[in-house]
């Protein structure tokens, strides 16, 4: 008989203990690459964490941000400004808008003054802040419903304080949806710098330049059922749906994406900007980036924020998180090799006689090993298709219960950022949805995807392992002298 042949027999020798030994195994090997996949899947968060975020500086006005505070836009000049220092690889302004429906528009407006509300210049409403915006239609309806934090923070019928709220009319205002918030970029990123995620169509071409292409958040479009192709009009003019994004939160998509000097029109402010997306070269040039920033466009007209630093907390569990599933996937490799060494263990020492009549009979001890580390090979290859299967099932589970549990991140209600107006600019920076603000979403899209590589690496480390505990018995055969095994029979 073969020593391949005598292996496989030898594994199935005893049934039930062959099924204890491979359930263990497949339990150690599954969570192996799983643990594999968890540490692939963080890593790639984090490069793109620091890909996406760690590099980009956001100027906002000095004393404003949004639709909040106060102070003076910045201009298409200082975009220019911003782009001369060094290590600044690119430079996107952003122009935030605030869309009506334009029926709710005309029913709240006639209401307004019925009841004397205070109005801007053309009939704009007093925003957050103090604030007078231009009010903007479009035939779209906001894709979030109001709800209690909607209506509370849209309400311009009350001014509520610390001890009760002082009613200002006793008129009472049609109900309305929330603004869709609309965004005039410079690039095809949103209001943090991050590439769109494009689920069908295209991007709107050339971004400098006036358009009516415009794209469009995956539940706004469904509320409104449109798809690409599809027409709306915003200020009775007529935009087509060049494309359909997805922002991963329900407030991100309920938002339009147009270019920058559209939006500007449709303000009727031309060359100014909301917000600046600033590239830099380097996560290294960062901080000295920011010092060159803020003071070439000077403290009293910008506010030049880091991205990182707000995720520095964030990044770091990740990293953690990474070292964890690296820890857990050693743990696992040694605790297959203790498995396979003990085992084999045992199984030499049930069979000394065996060993002995083998050696007795001119059998090398390298064949008789060979068949041990054989035998041993047979039970991994088993539990290796076990833990294999385990593995694909339980990895995304693995990597989201080990980011949850470092990060603690929460998420804010859906269609709400922090406690901020409820319609204002998608994406801008300083939104808080949970401890690491705007980071949270991010931290909870950790995606673990197995994939064949990852699989079977970690299934060959799991091989590798299984040989070296199985060559520790094997060498043990060695060591059995045939005469005195025959002469205790």
């Amino acid at each position: 008989m073969s020593v391949l042949a005598r292996s496989v027999g030898n594994a199935f020798r005893n049934k039930v203990r062959t099924a204890a030994v491979v359930a263990v195994l497949a339990v150690a090997i599954g969570l192996a690459p799983a643990m594999l996949v968890a540490n692939q899947a963080v890593g790639a968060k984090v490069q793109e964490l620091n890909a996406s975020v760690g590099t980009v500086l956001t100027v906002n006005p000095a004393g404003g941000q949004g639709f909040e505070g106060g102070g003076e836009p910045l201009t298409a000049e200082q975009a220019a400004t911003a782009a001369d220092v060094p290590n600044v690889t690119a430079v996107v302004g952003t122009k935030a808008l605030r869309l009506h429906n334009a029926t709710e528009a005309a029913a709240q407006a006639a209401a307004g003054t019925q009841a004397g509300i205070q109005t801007g210049p053309g009939g704009g409403q007093a925003g957050p802040g103090g604030q007078t915006t231009t009010t903007l239609t479009t035939s779209l309806t906001a894709a979030v419903d109001a709800g209690t934090l909607g209506a509370r923070n849209q309400d311009s019928s009350a001014t509520t304080g610390s001890t009760g709220s002082t009613a200002t009319t006793a008129t009472t205002q049609p109900a309305r949806s929330l603004p869709i918030t609309a965004t005039g970029t410079g690039a095809e990123v949103d209001s943090t710098g991050k590439a769109l995620e494009l689920t069908s169509g295209t991007g709107l071409g050339d971004y400098t330049a006036e358009s009516t292409k415009a794209l469009l958040g995956t539940t706004l479009a469904e509320k409104n059922n449109v798809k690409v192709g599809s027409t709306f009009t915003i200020n009775s003019k007529t935009f087509t749906v060049a494309g359909l994004f997805d922002a991963g939160t329900a407030f991100g998509n309920n938002a339009l994406y147009v270019t920058l000097p559209t939006a500007q029109t449709l303000a009727e402010l031309p060359g100014e900007l909301s917000t600046m997306i600033v590239t830099v070269d380097s996560m290294e040039n960062v901080d000295a980036a920011k010092t060159a920033l803020q003071n070439a466009l000077g403290t009293d007209k910008a506010d030049v924020t880091q991205g990182q630093r707000n995720l520095e907390t964030a990044v770091s569990s990740l990293d953690s998180v990474k070292n964890i599933s690296m820890v857990a996937f050693i743990a696992a490799l040694g605790t297959a090799g203790l498995i396979i060494l003990l085992i084999m263990v045992m199984l030499v020492r049930e069979r000394r006689r065996e060993i002995g009549v083998l050696k007795a009979i001119g059998a090398p001890n390298r064949t008789i090993g060979l068949q041990f580390v054989l035998e041993a090979l047979v039970l991994v290859a088993l539990g290796s298709v076990v833990g294999a299967v385990i593995a694909s099932f339980a990895s995304g589970g693995i990597a989201s219960a080990l980011v949850s549990s470092s990060t603690g991140a929460t998420a804010a209600p859906a269609g709400q950022r922090g406690g901020g107006f409820a319609g204002a600019a998608g994406g801008l920076p300083g939104g808080q949805g949970g401890p690491f603000g705007g980071a949270s979403q991010l931290l909870t899209s950790v995606t673990a995807s197995v994939s064949p590589e990852i699989l079977a690496a970690g299934i060959a480390a799991v091989f590798g392992v299984a040989i070296i505990g199985a060559l520790v018995p094997a060498l043990l055969t060695a060591r059995i002298r045939p005469i005195e095994v025959l002469r205790g029979e």
